[in-house]
């Protein structure tokens, strides 16, 4: 008993973890470990018993009792008091059978294999302006897919010829193997689970019926989308096999930087200099947007870092018609180098400034005066 571990810790649940739970972390736990999916690796078919012991225990609810009470070692039991004859049983299931009840198949993977089968989904970047996800586009790139071969129709046979039952699953696609009292299935090595075997392999795709091909198509980019964001193109992946359904093409849109505009949302974002004269005074600026420039009054007294806001000057939302806003935030511009003049002019002004022009510096000194007095 010193070597076996704990229950709960082989299926990684809680010790208050619920029955389905429990059946949920066996099943996932059961097919990762599943022999058939690792044939050279030895110890699969341990950890495989292992699991299955756990949730056998872990599943009753009288044998689940006993082990939270007295672990493996319940008095009066000699043995392991959790399956037969200090082994485990399996219930007279097989390997392939408990895998079958896994994927809802009926003679474990080979079966699978020489049924229908969905083309693989492909993936492709996108890369566009910021303007043309703004405002939409259409877009025409070229990728490449693997296709059936057009000399054999997808077969891997020398055109006038067909694949042969394979001698040595009978077709099946499966090997079968009995232990005692355990039946293991694997892929047959011979047909690669097809139960199919080509002589004359056709000369175009080596046998494989498949050839990549370079292909073009055209997608519409909606209005708003963002940076991340994925189109999705049903039937334009890999055709399936043996009459399944082709795969999807995943786009991955990628954005890239305005020179000017961040977005937020479906706000967008802008940082707008001024002279501090500007500032001061006020003025009417040109503001760009995405559509142009538009008119706006900067008031009197503005001060750093203070954001307007344009409506309806952001990104179009996905799938609607409205827009979101533009704001602006005024960055106050100070010259670094001035002229006598300048100079001269502004120490005037400064000399003649009561305070009261300057509401935070007002504020400040105050409770500076406070704090001394």
């Amino acid at each position: 008993m010193a070597n076996k571990r704990d229950y709960y810790e082989v299926l990684g649940v809680e010790k208050t973890a619920t029955e389905d739970e429990i059946k949920r972390a066996f099943r996932k736990k059961a097919k990762e470990c599943h022999p058939d999916l690792h044939p050279d690796d030895k110890t699969a078919e341990d950890r495989f018993k292992e699991i299955n012991e756990a949730n056998e225990v872990l599943t009753d609810p009288e044998k689940r009792a006993r082990y939270d009470q007295f672990g493996f070692n319940d008095p009066g039991m000699g043995g392991n008091p959790f399956g037969g004859a200090g082994g485990f049983d399996f219930g007279g299931m097989g390997f392939d059978s408990i895998f079958d009840m896994f994927t809802g198949g009926t003679g474990g993977m080979g079966a699978r294999r020489q049924g229908p089968q969905q083309g693989n989904d492909l993936r492709y970047d996108l890369r566009i302006t910021f303007e043309e996800a703004a405002k939409g586009c259409q877009k025409s790139f070229d990728f490449y897919r693997n296709e059936n071969c057009e000399t054999c129709k997808g077969t891997g046979a020398k055109p006038g010829t067909s694949p042969v039952t394979c001698q040595m699953c009978h077709g099946t696609g499966q090997i079968r193997q009995s232990g005692g009292w355990m039946t293991t299935v694997r892929t047959c090595p011979t047909c690669g689970g097809t139960g199919k075997v080509i002589q004359d392999k056709c000369t175009s795709c080596g046998g494989s019926g498949r050839t990549r091909n370079r292909r073009t198509c055209t997608v519409k980019v909606p209005a708003g989308i963002d940076n991340g964001q994925t189109i999705i193109m049903n039937g334009q992946g890999e055709p399936g096999l043996r009459g399944g359904p082709s795969g999807d093409l995943y786009i991955n849109v990628i954005v890239k930087p305005h020179k000017l505009f961040k977005r937020d949302g479906y706000d967008l974002r802008l940082d707008f200099p001024i002279s501090f004269t500007q500032a001061a005074l006020g003025a009417e600026v040109d503001i760009p947007t995405l559509d142009g420039t538009v008119k706006y009054k900067i008031p009197e007294g503005t001060q750093p870092d203070t954001e307007f806001r344009i409506k309806g000057s952001g990104i179009q939302q996905l799938r609607g018609s409205q827009k979101g806003d533009l704001i602006v935030r005024v960055r106050v511009e100070i010259p670094k180098k001035l002229n006598d003049k300048q100079r001269e002019l502004l120490r005037q002004f400064d000399e003649s400034s009561t305070g009261k022009e300057y509401e935070q510096r007002k504020g400040f000194f105050d409770k500076v005066k406070d704090l001394f007095n």
